[in-house]
């Protein structure tokens, strides 16, 4: 049986950016073409977010959102997931946003969190692992 995977927002916006002088964006639309993957509705805010700053159309954006929708778990965060991101800020001392990932990852129970905003091969709780599957992507 496969770990479950939560993805951060970075891979779908990488994925679908599609520079071909980042070595991430190949490596990022091979990991949501193939991986099963749970995001929350953090990632689909944020994503829609950061594409827009990147001149991505309302179109475009729109029609990846689906594509996500359809083919991952799509876990939306209640109060229990803010009680948890309260409790990894102070805990961990991460970001807000980065807190409410990682609750979200948790409450998923996923075992691997797929990001590039945090420290690779940290264990949280003793049950979730962040992995930045970019370090062998760039120099």
């Amino acid at each position: 049986m496969n770990a479950r995977i939560f993805a951060d927002t970075n891979i779908f916006i990488y994925a679908h950016l599609q520079n071909k002088n980042d070595p991430r964006c190949p490596k990022a639309a091979e990991l949501v073409r193939v991986l099963p993957l749970t995001i929350s509705n953090q990632v689909v805010h944020e994503y829609y977010s950061v594409m827009l700053k990147n001149k991505a159309s309302d179109a475009l954006i729109q029609a990846n959102i689906k594509t996500m929708l359809w083919h991952c778990d799509v876990f939306c965060l209640n109060l229990e997931t803010l009680v948890c991101a309260f409790d990894m800020r102070e805990r961990y001392r991460f970001s807000w946003w980065d807190s409410l990932i990682v609750a979200s990852a948790l409450e998923t129970e996923c075992e691997q969190l797929y990001t590039e905003d945090m420290q690779h091969g940290q264990v949280i709780e003793n049950r979730l692992c962040i992995i930045n599957p970019f370090l062998d992507s760039v120099s």
